[in-house]
């Protein structure tokens, strides 16, 4: 059994929060002989305090358990505390507990509003809503005695030293959810209160072969350099960090014996987007091209250092529109490769279409030898590293959901069958179908995981989850692929725009500030609010229906022509007014400033 990565320091399990007129106190109610933490209402300024205030009749305050803090975010003139209401046992990590967070809460630190400006109440009015949004972040999982951000060969190799240190310390900052909210704890040196948090998945299930148990289970880690939503985050920044990076780790232990596999998945790393303009699929927009190669080299220069050797598997079409994204990144990717990075072309739908991905066989005949010469992770039951994983695969297709998690899935099933025949519990011959409850569960396993990134990236589960959960496509399938991808072009337009600005708020990928000289936000009016609504979809729909059906009248009476083009202009209209119209972000640069 692996030795596990103990911190010198015990977090805090369950605490009680006080709300007193002036200040939030933190009180350690798991049995810990620790001190209590005091937060100012004013300024959010914290200290340790020994006991809790006394109440009176003048300072009766609403009491109230929770399960950790999150951290500290600050905006114009206020302060918030974010902490976890709610807890969800979810399962285990080396014998310890892993929790998914069911509910987050928020509680101002704002008093020191009523000494701001009237545009200053108006801005922190505007940027605080955006906590409402924060409030629903979902996939949040947390260990108070291991370290989630990191697999499992990584945290093997921690040296003593490390293994000592404050769980925070240890962490991955990549994957570090509430690494930007846990600043101000940090320089207030308040270790017991400090709870790595990833966002991503977490799912297992244990079936029996014969009279032996196999524990199998799946970790996504999300990365936050880059995080974001499906079409308002695409490609990579300047400095090669993609969006929608996700490592995720298969784990099997069984027999005393624990073997891991990682992957990867991100986008495709050079610089391009998609700008929400109410159309169905947005064109693909490159920009600068010319920065194409060192963006590229950036990237998996980053991969080389934390993975090893890199098998890059881009599952785009090799025409259409998706064509011209991969013709750019192949090219990129020519001052790329070499011994130690590989790039493979799959052109996922020309070669499967919609129904046949039995032969993604063929794309892993490719890679086979890739997989042979770098291996797994293989621990024996002394926890000695009989194996080491020495290189990943990185996959990718448009948004690094549907067409990769088919691809990972089919990658994972292919090495839990290698470690299973190498821990001597698997015939040369046999495989994960031949057990129809070992298969059943991990068709399930993947399924789940693919839907959980699926719903944090684009807002809906995700498509093709039909051929992972059951091994075929289904008509049910089908269908629920069509609702979800009109789903998803809901969300796109008219969702994750005000999603997208609370993830860079909670992120620190923008600093709240309010300059001098600027004028107080305008009123939306008129057609302008209206795109901040549904209800411009609906105009949007209404308008094409009759532009329609008057066109079909045609025939008939001369005049339904002018009653076609009417409609038509109103469609064009509204739609132009709701792409003309962008977050607050985007319209409202003076209101933030890039983080640093």
């Amino acid at each position: 059994m692996m030795e596990r990565a103990e911190s010198g320091q015990k977090l805090y399990t369950r605490m009680r929060l006080w709300e007193f007129p002036d200040q939030y106190v933190v009180e350690p109610t798991d049995g810990s002989t620790g001190s209590s933490l005091a937060i100012s209402r004013v300024d959010g300024s914290m200290n340790l305090i020994e006991k809790v205030p006394e109440c009176s009749d003048l300072r009766v305050p609403k009491i109230r358990s929770i399960f950790g803090v999150v951290g500290m975010l600050k905006l114009v003139a206020g302060s918030y505390l974010i902490v976890i209401a709610e807890r969800e046992c979810v399962g285990t990590y080396w014998g310890h507990p892993i929790y998914k967070v069911s509910s987050l809460k928020v509680f101002p630190c704002d008093h020191s509003l009523s000494k701001s400006s009237a545009e200053q109440k108006k801005v922190e009015s505007e940027f605080s809503r955006l906590l409402n949004v924060a409030e629903q972040t979902c996939g949040l999982y947390f260990s108070y005695d291991t370290n989630l951000t990191l697999s499992t060969q990584r945290l093997h190799d921690l040296g003593d030293e490390s293994k000592l240190l404050p769980l925070w310390r240890q962490a991955e900052p990549r994957f570090l959810w509430n690494n930007y909210m846990l600043e101000v704890a940090i320089d207030n040196k308040l270790d017991p209160y400090l709870l790595p948090i990833i966002q991503g998945s977490f799912h297992h299930f244990q079936t029996a072969i014969g009279r032996d148990i196999v524990d199998v289970t799946l970790i996504a880690r999300r990365c936050t350099r880059r995080n974001g939503t499906r079409m308002w985050r695409r490609g990579a920044d300047s400095d090669g960090y993609v969006a929608n990076f996700v490592e995720t780790e298969q784990i099997v232990q069984m027999n005393s014996y624990t073997s891991s596999f990682v992957q990867v998945r991100g986008s495709m790393p050079f610089l391009w987007e998609q700008v929400v303009d109410l159309t169905y699929k947005p064109k693909f927009e490159i920009v600068r091209p010319e920065e194409a190669p060192q963006v590229a080299e950036r990237h998996f220069l980053d991969l080389r250092k934390k993975y090893g050797n890199v098998l890059a598997v881009d599952l785009v079409n090799k025409h259409g529109g998706e064509g011209r994204l991969c013709e750019k990144y192949a090219n990129a990717m020519q001052n790329v490769t070499n011994d130690d990075v590989r790039y493979l072309h799959f052109d996922f739908h020309q070669i499967c279409g919609h129904i046949h991905f039995e032969r993604l066989s063929i794309l892993y005949e490719q890679m086979e030898d890739f997989l042979d010469k770098n291996g797994y992770l293989l621990l024996n039951e002394k926890g000695e590293k009989m194996k080491e994983q020495l290189g990943v695969v990185r996959t990718n297709c448009i948004d690094c959901l549907d067409r990769t998690n088919v691809t990972q899935s089919m990658i994972g099933r292919k090495m839990l069958e290698i470690q299973l025949r190498r821990i001597g519990v698997f015939g040369a011959e046999e495989t994960i179908s031949s057990h129809t409850n070992f298969d059943d569960n991990f068709k399930i396993l993947w399924a789940n995981h693919g839907d959980d990134i699926s719903i944090q990236y684009s807002g809906t589960p995700a498509l093709k989850g039909d051929f992972v959960r059951y091994g075929q496509r289904t008509m049910q399938g089908i269908f629920n692929d069509g609702w979800n991808a009109l789903a998803r072009y809901y969300l796109n337009n008219f969702r994750d725009g005000t999603k997208q600005d609370a993830i860079d708020l909670l992120q620190g990928h923008y600093i709240v500030s309010v300059s001098r000289d600027s004028t107080p936000p305008s009123q939306s009016g008129g057609l302008e609010s209206i795109a901040s609504f549904p209800l411009a979809l609906s105009f949007v729909l209404i308008g094409l229906f009759f532009a329609t059906l008057s066109l079909r009248q045609v025939r008939y009476d001369f005049k339904h022509l002018f009653f076609s083009f009417m409609w038509a202009s109103i469609s064009i209209g509204v739609a132009a007014v709701v792409r003309a119209n962008g977050r607050i972000f985007c319209n409202r640069p003076r209101l933030h400033k890039p983080r640093s």
